[in-house]
C-alpha cells in the first residue's frame, strides 16, 4: 500500500500512519484513511477525493446544502476512478441516489445502524462517538474526536489525548477512528492506541492536494 510517485510528503506520512494502525487492529477490510468534507473547509471535496490512495474512503457531509446531489455525484465519479470508498453522511436517500459505498451516522443517529444493515447489508456503516456508552448495533466501525484539539464541530470539545483514547478503544469493542486534531506531525502518536485508522478534514485536504 505504498503510495507512487507525485505525493508529498505529508501525504505519505499520514498514509504511512493509517495504513500501520490499520494493520495493527487487523481491520483491512476497512479503509485506513477517511476524508471528512465540511462545505466551509472544503469547499470543492472531489478534488481531493480523486487525490486520495486507492483503498482510502470519503465521508461527504452536505449538511442539507442546495448543491448536495451535485456534489454527490462528482464525489462518487471522483472516488470510483480512484479505488476510494465514499461514505455518505445522515442521508441515506442521498447515498442511494449517487450510489454510495456507506453511510455515516451522527452520533444522535447510531441507533439507526441495524434497520440500515437491514436495507443495506453491504453499505460500510460508521458513526460519530465521544467516548460515551457505546449504541448502533450493526455498525462497522466508529469515529472518535475529539482526539487532539480541533476546530469545526469539535472546538468545544475537550481533548481526549492519547491515553483517553486508547481507554475508550479498549471499551469500544469493534473498530475505531481517531478524528480530531489529526496532522502529520502527531498521527505517529497514535501508534499502538488501538485506533484502525486515521480521520480528518484540513490534514487531509493539504497533503493530497494538487502539486502546485
Amino acid at each position: 500500500m505504498t503510495l507512487p510517485d507525485g505525493y508529498s510528503d505529508e501525504a505519505r506520512a499520514l498514509w504511512n500512519a493509517a495504513t500501520a494502525l490499520n494493520r495493527q487492529a487487523g481491520a483491512v477490510s476497512l479503509p485506513p484513511l477517511l476524508f471528512f468534507t465540511d462545505p466551509e473547509r472544503t469547499p470543492r471535496p472531489w478534488e481531493t477525493a480523486a487525490r486520495l490512495p486507492a483503498g482510502a474512503g470519503v465521508v461527504y457531509r452536505a449538511f442539507g446544502r442546495d448543491d448536495a446531489a451535485e456534489t454527490g455525484r462528482r464525489l462518487r465519479e471522483a472516488t470510483r476512478r480512484a479505488g476510494v470508498r465514499l461514505l455518505v453522511g445522515l442521508d441515506p436517500a442521498l447515498a442511494e441516489a449517487v450510489q454510495a459505498d456507506g453511510l455515516h451516522l451522527p452520533e444522535r443517529a447510531a441507533g439507526q445502524a441495524q434497520a440500515m444493515r437491514a436495507v443495506h447489508p453491504d453499505w460500510l456503516l460508521t458513526a460519530a462517538w465521544h467516548g460515551g456508552p457505546v449504541a448502533g448495533e450493526g455498525l462497522d466501525a466508529l469515529v472518535l474526536s475529539p482526539v487532539f484539539p480541533a476546530g469545526g464541530a469539535s472546538a468545544a470539545r475537550p481533548a481526549l489525548g492519547v491515553e483517553g483514547f486508547r481507554g475508550r478503544v479498549d471499551a469500544a469493542r469493534r473498530p475505531v477512528y481517531a478524528l480530531g486534531g489529526i496532522t502529520v506531525g502527531n498521527a505517529g502518536a497514535l501508534v499502538a492506541s488501538g485506533a484502525c485508522g486515521l480521520a480528518a478534514v484540513s490534514a487531509i485536504q493539504a497533503a493530497f492536494q494538487a502539486p502546485a
